[in-house]
């Protein structure tokens, strides 16, 4: 069949935070597509509450972010991409401020930023607008690559695999040459060609059945980078972040870590506080322990969730500092200025990913990674609050420094790429095959590959994951490929990757805990799980 090309210098899958800065810097050197599987404004970055931590405070100093990163990264850091990362906070916050990004401030504290405190951080030191900093970064971005001619954006347009040369026989050195991507509008498979492409889709939390992400997060990026033969690390590494909104039709509304930055209070349901039973910096403790002591008590005591109590502070303050919890709170019947909210873990952040340098280079020439999908080695076996917006600006701003130099060496001439072939496929006939898998695989995952896990746990969610790739194998080479069965495809093999990453881990480290090592190993050289094709 014919297939539409679409030829330019740089090709960016995802429109958040790190592909709309690559985009931004790297269009003065070329023509630059950004495809988007919904609105260019759905993206993780656009949910992110909390904010960006840099050292911008009279009283901090990069040495102890760097600190602070290292230990929550439970050993596991590389300390070179940290130290790299952390300097170069600042300088990058600033050129946020030059597209547009407005962070709260102190009122008639001469401009001086707003800082807030959240788990793991030994000082104020996160950036933030009120608490829909995601959607201010988000609002910025768009509107100065809306203003710039070289870029384009593909909205509603789902890449399906990236094209590689080895795989598809061209001639010369592997390298990868764009992606075939599915246009749900037009029903058709178009081919975008680029001699340079960054992965920027974000992580993988739709693979859990509770999860804070939005429903594109079904880690299509470290599935596309592994079937193309690119190394992933650490997807054993999921934070739950602790505090999620429990009620049934929330969906799982995150309630900030800044909320407990700022006094909140964990409580069983008989209005005990208890954190400090699980560790030194009680509520402010780092996410992993945190979660795995309201997941305890829960289960201690059976219950579903457990209370998040800041009606201590003042109605105002909290009113003003959390304007749009607040209101979605009131919206689902709570007052949380007035009563404890119900809270319960739901799955958060990939810490692992594609594995990928500190400039965003992966083992695949011509492929770059960058933000949540890339496994840099800055969050180790658990992150920091607030690093991954971090994290994903400087990466992506060093990709884009980087790219110029990469085009002069690849070229900018795409060959001639085979067109997409759908041969004999059928148009799928029943949707319930793609509805049920869908719903197994997060379930399974949700019961097995938790907050706490076991060997025979993890087996059991292999077998089944065996099982249903295989079936989900079979059904996307006899039908026609839809949003959501390349979705439940990448869903599935993430699932398997995550599986086979923490039978790996034969210790508890950082995010993944283990009922069968419940220690850290360390008398062997720590490692990290790394996982190729073939």
């Amino acid at each position: 069949m014919d297939t539409t090309r679409h030829d330019v210098d740089f090709l960016v899958i995802g429109s958040g935070i790190a592909g709309l800065i690559f985009a931004l810097e790297a269009a003065p050197h070329g023509r630059v597509a950004i495809i988007t599987k919904k609105h260019r404004a759905e993206s993780s970055t656009n949910y992110a509450q909390g904010g960006i931590a840099a050292v911008m405070g009279d009283d901090d100093s990069l040495e102890l972010h760097v600190q602070d990163t290292l230990r929550a990264g439970a050993g596991l850091c590389d300390e070179r991409v940290v130290r790299t990362i952390v300097a170069e906070g600042p300088p990058v916050v600033r050129r946020l401020l030059d597209w547009g990004v407005e962070f709260s401030r102190e009122t008639g504290a001469a401009g001086r930023f707003d800082l807030g405190r959240e788990g793991g951080h030994s000082k104020r030191r996160v950036l933030h607008a009120g608490d829909i900093t995601g959607r201010e970064i988000e609002r910025a971005l768009l509107a100065a690559a809306g203003a710039e001619p070289n870029i384009t954006i593909h909205e509603d347009v789902i890449a399906i695999d990236l094209i590689t040369s080895g795989r598809r026989g061209l001639p010369g050195p592997n390298r990868c040459l764009g992606c075939y991507a599915l246009d749900e509008r037009a029903r058709a498979v178009g081919l975008f060609a680029a001699p340079l492409t960054l992965l920027a889709t974000g992580g993988s939390g739709k693979v859990y059945l509770y999860t804070s992400n939005p429903d594109i997060a079904s880690g299509d990026g470290v599935a596309m980078a592994y079937r193309a033969g690119a190394p992933v690390a650490n997807l054993e590494f999921i934070q739950f972040h602790p505090t999620c909104l429990y009620h049934p039709k929330a969906k799982s509304f995150l309630i900030s870590e800044a909320v407990r930055g700022e006094g909140a209070v964990l409580r069983d349901l008989r209005g005990n506080p208890f954190m400090a039973r699980y560790h030194e910096m009680a509520d402010l403790a780092p996410r992993d322990i945190v979660a795995r002591a309201i997941d305890a008590e829960m289960k201690k005591q059976g219950a579903d969730h457990v209370l998040l109590d800041i009606t201590h502070r003042d109605p105002e303050f909290v009113r003003s500092r959390f304007p749009n919890i607040y209101e979605q709170c009131l919206a689902f019947g709570f007052d949380m200025t007035k009563e404890p909210l119900p809270v319960v873990p739901a799955a958060h952040y990939q810490c692992g990913g594609v594995l990928a340098s500190v400039d965003g280079e992966t083992a695949i020439p011509g492929l770059l990674a960058a933000g949540e999908v890339a496994h840099t080695g800055l969050h180790g076996a658990n992150r920091l609050a607030s690093n991954s917006l971090l994290e994903a600006v400087v990466v992506a701003h060093r990709a884009a420094l980087l790219a110029p130099r990469k085009l002069d060496e690849l070229g900018r001439t795409v060959p001639p790429l085979p067109a997409w072939e759908s041969g004999d496929a059928a148009d799928p006939d029943e949707l319930v095959v793609v509805n049920h898998n869908w719903d197994e695989i997060r379930r399974l995952m949700w019961d097995y590959v938790g907050i706490v896990r076991s060997n025979r746990r993890l087996e059991r969610a292999a077998a089944r994951i065996e099982n249903l790739q295989r079936e989900i194998n079979e059904y996307y080479w006899d039908y026609k490929v839809t949003p959501d069965l390349i979705e439940l495809r990448n869903l599935a093999l993430v699932a398997a990757l995550i599986v086979e990453c923490a039978q790996r881990r034969h210790e508890s480290r950082g995010l993944h805990y283990t009922l069968d090592y419940p220690e850290p190993d360390d008398a062997r050289e720590r490692h990290d799980t790394v996982l190729s094709r073939g």
